[in-house]
């Protein structure tokens, strides 16, 4: 199975699996990249790349390996997301306004024409725009950081 991260996981994986206490974990994630098993998208780079914390450091080293912008395929199915209304309310004012990085709509589209899973955070919420209403539109399987670990058999 292969699986497309967002950013929200990632975060996690650094605040609460530091690479320094948890070297097996590590160690398999990065087996899943070099995999091709473990993929992300360029925006998700981009909404990470904020400073100079561990995060944002390794976000750097995996850059090439990692974090590839969209395919054509991709654009198109974002242009299929935005054709609902409704899924237009991913891309905030604010984010817009600031000039912010929106990774969300381009996580969706690689794991749709890649068939991954998308990994991600948020939950699904009735009548929302979030990841999992999305996928779920789609048909695009959506899981936590969690499903994920229990699907590759991880433990520590």
């Amino acid at each position: 199975m292969k699986y497309v991260f967002d950013s929200g996981p990632l975060i996690d994986l650094f605040k609460h699996y530091y690479p320094e206490r948890f070297p097996s974990l590590w160690e398999k994630f990065h087996t899943l990249v070099l995999e091709g098993r473990i993929v992300s998208v360029r925006e998700v780079y981009n909404e990470i790349d904020t400073g100079e914390d561990a995060l944002a450091n390794w976000a750097k080293e995996q850059k090439n390996k990692l974090f590839s912008p969209p395919a054509v395929e991709e654009l198109k199915f974002v242009t299929e997301i935005f054709k609902v209304k409704h899924f237009q309310a991913m891309i905030r004012k604010k984010e817009l306004l600031q000039g912010k990085a929106v990774a969300d709509p381009f996580v969706i589209a690689r794991a749709k024409v890649l068939e991954c899973s998308v990994v991600t955070n948020e939950v699904f919420k009735e009548n929302s725009s979030q990841m999992p209403n999305v996928c779920k539109k789609f048909s695009i399987p959506c899981i936590s950081l969690e499903e994920f670990m229990k699907r590759e058999n991880w433990r520590f």
